[in-house]
């Protein structure tokens, strides 16, 4: 819990001359609970986040001109780092940081009706071996894990194991027992969901065969050029003595994922196109990632931040916190949670809080983490990069979609920009990349509409932070009278949240879980109040108030 020192820095928090320093002793004086279940996650398209090193910015002669935002825009590994150390993560209440792949991508480029494309997302993988140069190098990742955990944040990086990237004439395609390249998924069945390609063009690894295959061609030509055939193959031999497993394409790309968690250290994954793949295959993966993060956790005893396993969030594309643990293909259930996944990305909560009242969303996400989804949990968004209908396309409610993504149980996904209102209708672009333009570092800095935005987002996600309770406790509505107040408990950790109450005076009935005498801080408006007759009463300009215990 959280002493005096601790209440003046963050107070200082808000404040217009804070330094770094300021934010790293406010996190180094203060260790606090840190579970999945609570977490705050923050996702970044690597690309379009922040440019670090402008020196490697092209790379491969990808200068072709593409489609309005369907090329590299300079974003990078040492981009995130430097805002890593500037504490902008820290001030937000970001506890782990979600970025898009970061292995090579495709050299070529190709069309897929939406305008000439490049694999800037990260999701066309050429080399699974090698960080792309257009992101960065290994040396910068291994920098941004270790500046990352200084800082008290998780990194995951993001697993795509069902597809390689799409075929160009720089870009051949993989041998026919590596790759399927037909037929396209149809989505109505279990079969027509997995035994396909996503979309045209887009070879789909042969995930389900135990057939053992050589390396590809164009990867050992790759790896010779580079002068590292020979490290690679003795690596890959001791994998394989050391599992059993047949070297089938599964097994080479689980070996080729799971080193970046030996070597860096990273945290955990976020797993792409989860419903695509045989669902043995996470089974098989999360085994091989927990001993990946033991060896690493042995190996490197000082840099370990806590007891926490290996985390794995799935993106089962359409799953909904209602489907409980198992997914319907209309014709087969899948259960991913089971020896696999600790969550699932939750498609269903942006629908939730629009149509529903709060207290309901609440009331709803907490039953259903406690009893159906007991001991996993779901990773909440109001926006994303390939969603199309996110909760506020035109960035009318700002303050709601953090308030709402903040207070309702389960991990919260921030995706970035979500803090600063970044538009998400460019013009002139095709299909999801209007979801994905450049960070909008310019207006953060000089619109005040977009600081007092950026200001409510931090308030609601320091709060989540420092309380695992807010996203992994136990909700209770406490009274629904001049607005909606409740609490949320988990272990010692206890707070209270009214939201929707009169600005000025307003008096909060605490009774249930503090004590007369007892000096509670509100979070959100900086000021100390005492309980009194059970109540507290907070004079402030602000319609929500976020108490904690003060000792």
């Amino acid at each position: 819990m959280k002493n005096i020192l601790f209440l003046f820095v963050i107070a200082t928090i808000f404040g217009c001359k804070e330094k770094t320093s300021e934010i790293k002793q406010e996190k180094n004086q203060t260790p606090k609970e840190f579970v999945w279940e609570g977490s705050n996650i923050y996702f970044l398209l690597t690309d379009r986040f922040n440019n670090g090193d402008t020196s490697n910015d092209i790379n491969f002669n990808r200068t072709k001109e593409a489609g309005k935002l369907r090329g590299f825009d300079g974003g990078d590994i040492k981009g995130i780092t430097q805002k890593i150390k500037e504490g902008y993560f820290t001030k937000l209440g970001i506890n782990a940081i979600w970025m898009t792949p970061v292995v090579e991508q495709i050299h070529g480029g190709t069309d897929e009706g939406t305008g000439w494309s490049y694999g800037y997302h990260g999701y066309w993988a050429k080399d699974w071996t090698k960080i792309d140069p257009n992101y960065g190098t290994k040396a910068d990742l291994k920098e941004l894990v270790a500046v990352a955990h200084k800082n008290g944040i998780r990194v995951l990086l993001d697993a795509v194991i069902n597809h390689t990237g799409p075929v160009t004439e720089k870009d051949t395609v993989w041998p026919n027992d590596w790759v399927r390249t037909g037929p396209k998924c149809e989505h109505s069945n279990y079969e027509n969901t997995i035994s396909c390609t996503l979309v045209e063009n887009l070879p789909d690894i042969r995930t389900e065969s135990n057939e053992s295959v050589a390396l590809p061609p164009q990867l050992v030509k790759k790896w010779k050029a580079e002068g590292r055939y020979e490290q690679e193959i003795k690596e890959l031999d001791v994998f394989f003595a050391r599992t059993g497993y047949p070297r089938a394409p599964r097994f080479y790309i689980m070996k080729w994922l799971t080193d970046y968690i030996a070597e860096f250290g990273i945290d955990g994954y976020r797993v792409d196109t989860v419903k695509h793949t045989e669902e043995f295959v996470w089974q098989e993966f999360k085994v091989e990632c927990d001993i990946a993060f033991a060896d690493y956790k042995r190996n490197n005893p000082n840099k370990v931040l806590d007891d926490n396993d290996f985390y794995l969030v799935g993106e089962v594309y359409n799953y909904g916190i209602s489907s409980g643990k198992a997914f319907d293909f209309g014709d087969k259930k899948v259960n991913y949670f089971d020896k696999a996944f600790n969550s699932l990305i939750n498609f269903e909560i942006k629908w939730d809080a629009k149509q529903m009242e709060e207290k309901a969303v609440f009331y709803k996400y907490d039953s259903l983490l406690h009893t159906n989804l007991k001991n996993y949990s779901v990773l909440n968004y109001m926006t994303s990069h390939d969603d199309g209908q996110p909760f506020d396309k035109d960035r009318k409610v700002p303050f709601k979609t953090a308030t709402m993504l903040m207070l309702t149980p389960g991990t919260s996904q921030v995706y970035y920009g979500d803090e600063s209102a970044r538009d998400l209708t460019i013009e002139g672009t095709v299909g999801d990349a209007t979801l994905r333009s450049f960070m909008n570092w310019d207006v953060i800095k000089n619109d005040e509409n977009t600081k007092e935005i950026l200001l409510h987002w931090q308030k609601m996600g320091q709060f989540r932070a420092n309380h695992m309770s807010v996203g992994a406790g136990k909700h209770q509505l406490i009274s629904e009278e001049n607005g909606l107040i409740f609490s949320r408990v988990r272990k010692e950790d206890k707070v209270i949240v009214g939201m929707n109450l009169p600005k000025g005076n307003k008096i909060l009935n605490v009774s249930s879980i503090f004590n007369n005498g007892q000096y509670l801080h509100d979070f959100y408006s900086k000021q100390l109040v005492e309980v009194k007759n059970g109540q507290v009463t907070v004079n402030s300009n602000f319609d929500i108030v976020l108490l904690e215990i003060n000792i």
